[in-house]
């Protein structure tokens, strides 16, 4: 207390740094936790979470020539990943990861049942050769296993085409 009788408060203060947080839906090489952690240090793992009438391909244009995966609307598929929470701002910072894609609002739903608001990426920039390299899609795999996405999804992740690149595999394709 002050001589005034007002009481101090510890957080006086803090207010302006305590950061906005949101929550990402990572399905594609972002699954890979060490990967996640390389791009954005500050990332939690939230929960794992699916988005319903979705399907995940390898259909957009990556740099490297490559295909990278993507998802593209399809009633009564499924598409499995990781919500992870980050700080609001470093969703600038993703975006710059994320070249090629558009940031767009979806409506996950957790193991546990709940429904939350994410940001994720999806793009229009489409490949006409849509094989990923295999390194590329065995990092999706990796990351995939990792959080323990159900093992019927990891079959179908399995099943996407890939080919050999020829290179060593880089983490920032």
């Amino acid at each position: 207390m002050t001589a005034s009788g007002e009481r101090r408060s510890r957080w006086r203060g803090n207010v302006g740094r305590i950061a906005m947080s949101v929550l990402y839906f990572a399905y594609g090489s972002n699954l890979k936790w060490r990967r996640m952690r390389q791009r954005i240090p500050s990332a939690r793992r939230e929960a794992i979470a699916f988005l319903d009438h979705h399907r995940l391909v390898c259909n957009k244009r990556g740099r490297d020539g490559s295909a990278k995966a993507n998802l593209v609307r399809a009633a009564g598929h499924r598409v499995w990943g990781v919500l992870y929470r980050i700080e609001q701002a470093q969703l600038a910072l993703i975006d710059r990861f994320e070249m090629g894609y558009e940031r767009v609002d979806v409506e996950v739903r957790t193991t546990a049942g709940d429904t939350h608001r994410a940001s994720t990426y999806r793009s229009d920039r489409i490949t006409r050769d849509p094989v990923p390299f295999d390194w590329y899609r065995e990092m999706i795999l990796e990351g995939a296993r990792e959080h323990g996405l159900p093992e019927e999804y990891l079959t179908v992740l399995e099943a996407l085409p890939a080919r050999p690149d020829g290179r060593a595999s880089p983490e920032d394709s």
